[in-house]
């Protein structure tokens, strides 16, 4: 996972929902009354999606996993138990359909003080939460809400954590490509590699990025990537 920007709604988005909010609260307020609403909003949905691929990362990745296209709305706060929350902006997250399916579902733990056990990555930084082990592609908790979020979003499916080894794996190989052709002057087929490794490669680039600052980088990781990462965290926006 990684940190999302979330945009402000659209004059018309904020109309739409509002809409139907108040079809909402009219039917009772009851989970039911909420799904029957938001099966009918096809315009609110279609512009909540809108405004979820333009933040999403990659690909319009899975905002949980990042590995699958993100293809469903789904509720953080599920409206089954947040039935007024349906049609609330910063509610809406996107994900991928075995994550909103098969992990979270309607899962909304709290701990004893009623505040949320999941990461949230529009409100949190993933990063104070979870880390990222690039040796198995495994997540490890760093909180109680990072280990609540590693089980219920199976962030450590068998899949997921070979396709992050995977993943570190061609960045580790691409990115000294792409300082090769820095430093020839190679700028449109720098920014070219650029792109590809941002929209595949989002949270393992996130850490390694992080290894650029650490003073035992070289050792770590061998000095040409080093040396290319070093050059790669200075060029970043």
């Amino acid at each position: 996972m990684i940190p999302l920007f979330r945009p402000a709604p659209t004059a018309r988005l904020t109309r739409l929902c509002e809409s139907r909010t108040l079809k909402v609260k009219a039917a009772g307020a009851t989970s039911e009354a909420a799904t029957e609403q938001w099966r009918k909003a096809e315009a609110a949905k279609d512009a909540i999606r809108s405004l979820l691929q333009g933040m999403a990362p990659g690909r319009q990745r899975c905002m949980y996993c990042l590995d699958n296209l993100g293809t469903d709305i789904d509720h953080f706060k599920p409206k089954a138990l947040f039935p007024l929350l349906t049609f609330e902006w910063e509610n809406h997250l996107l994900a991928c359909s075995h994550c909103n399916s098969n992990e979270k579902r309607d899962a909304y733990p709290v701990d004893a003080d009623q505040r949320c056990l999941l990461v949230n990555p529009a409100v949190d930084d993933p990063a104070d939460h979870l880390r990222l082990d690039l040796s198995n592609g495994e997540y490890e908790g760093r909180t109680p809400k990072g280990w609540t979020s590693i089980k219920v979003f199976g962030l450590n499916r068998p899949d997921l954590c070979e396709g992050r080894l995977d993943a570190y794996y061609l960045c580790c190989d691409e990115l000294p490509v792409w300082y090769s052709k820095i430093l020839a002057g190679d700028n449109a087929g720098a920014e070219r590699t650029a792109r590809a490794l941002r929209r595949e490669f989002t949270d393992v680039l996130a850490v390694l990025e992080q290894l650029a600052h650490s003073p035992t980088a070289a050792l770590a990781l061998g000095r040409d990537l080093a040396d290319a990462l070093e050059a790669w965290v200075a060029a970043s926006p």
